[in-house]
């Protein structure tokens, strides 16, 4: 996940459905946390466990979720052009055996979904769509990896390597990957974050002129282009998992500003140093306003009062995009950087976290919150946790699929 302050200053057939644009009624209050498996972040510990050792990890982390009266966890499934899952598309996970194609000795996934479900939790299948892999080496990637076997397809852009968003074939190839994990398990929701093209580096560029010399003549600009083609995987994927599952819900977890109001008027009251519509090539506004998502969960990992993108304005802002749309409006939370050194004066006093919920009440667009990550929401180095669930969650959430 992104959003750091750096980036700123540079059965379930119980849910409802219904609500226009062909998306979901809003339901009931969303209390998440994120595990994320890239690098081994927050699970497994680290990789090559044993699967006996990596089932107990991730069962500690499930009912951590249910201690701290959660009721969903968003568990990252396809971190790098790898699965969770045995997919026909694409290998093994890395960060389970270490060896990427290298097969675990059980299904992560598939386990992942009827624990959380036995103990009344939601599981959010979370997705990357484009990232390949963490280095820009394709020699180091499983020898039947797609992104071998078709290398046309690969960018290498600041020290990664990506699927080129620009190209049909990539679309729908990410797609039908992530699509397999749908149809196979009883998933509550598809999760993307905030990872579309990817955060400009200085002084790179982002070589995908030959896909805009072939696809883009249509377009004022690449810049236009290029949202085009993000909109189309959200659009395509939305029908898409509607036509396999209809209750299965499609949420996105972006960078928490838009546009700055300098940019754009309809744009928040920020001065960030990345615009998801003109860095990242993703019009997230829009997707809401079209009802192409279910729910939209906005990173502000900032701290009410930051000068750059102040968490207040931000909420403020994103419950008036979501306002007559019928989209829920979940606000994604920087459990990671309470009592983070690193971190402003605020992030040291363990009732920051807790502030932000009780703001948040005032708007009644938000319907929950989701925290990063997992492996704080465990530790609790400061007791920003335990004070949010002291706070704010008295007794265990209700299932979502309930009205709120």
């Amino acid at each position: 996940m992104a959003g750091d302050a750096a980036a700123v200053v540079r059965d379930r057939g119980r849910r409802g459905h219904g609500g226009g644009g062909g998306h979901q009624a809003s339901r009931g209050e969303l209390r998440g946390m994120w595990i994320a498996t890239v690098t081994n972040r927050d699970w497994p510990s680290k990789p090559g466990l044993t699967a006996a050792r990596q089932k107990a990890e991730l069962i500690k982390h499930l009912d951590t979720a249910v201690a701290r009266r959660l009721n969903a966890v968003v568990l990252q499934v396809r971190p790098t052009a790898d699965a969770l899952w045995p997919s026909p598309y694409e290998p093994w996970a890395q960060c389970l055996t270490g060896t990427q194609g290298k097969a675990p000795g059980w299904d992560p996934l598939g386990t992942a979904v009827r624990e959380a479900h036995a103990r009344g939790l939601e599981l959010h299948a979370w997705f990357n769509p484009y990232r390949v892999a963490t280095h820009t080496d394709p020699s180091r990637l499983s020898a039947k990896h797609p992104a071998r076997v078709h290398p046309g397809w690969v960018l290498p852009y600041g020290g990664k390597l990506y699927y080129n968003p620009g190209l049909p074939e990539v679309r729908k190839f990410v797609q039908d990957a992530m699509l397999d994990a749908v149809k196979r398990y009883d998933v509550d929701a598809v999760h993307w974050d905030d990872y579309f093209y990817p955060y400009p580096v200085a002084g790179q560029t982002f070589k995908d002129d030959a896909a805009y010399q072939r696809y883009g003549g249509a377009f004022a600009n690449k810049a236009a282009w290029r949202r085009d083609n993000t909109d189309r995987l959200v659009r395509e994927m939305s029908g898409r998992i509607k036509k396999i599952k209809k209750d299965v819900r499609f949420g996105i977890s972006p960078f928490g500003v838009w546009r700055n109001i300098a940019t754009d008027p309809a744009g928040s009251d920020t001065r960030a140093g990345v615009q998801t519509y003109d860095d990242l090539h993703a019009d997230t506004r829009k997707w809401v306003q079209k009802g192409w998502i279910d729910y939209i969960a906005p990173q502000l990992y900032w701290n009410i009062g930051f000068a750059a993108a102040d968490y207040a304005k931000l909420l403020r802002w994103w419950d008036g995009v979501v306002r007559g749309t019928g989209v829920d409006l979940y606000i994604g939370e920087a459990l990671y950087k309470a009592g983070d050194p690193a971190q402003p004066a605020a992030w040291q006093d363990p009732a920051e976290l807790s502030r932000h919920l009780t703001l948040a009440k005032k708007y009644p667009g938000v319907h929950g919150h989701c925290y990063f990550s997992g492996k704080e929401v465990g530790t609790d180095p400061i007791g920003a946790m335990t004070r949010v669930v002291r706070d704010h969650y008295g007794k265990r959430a209700p299932l979502l699929g309930g009205a709120g």
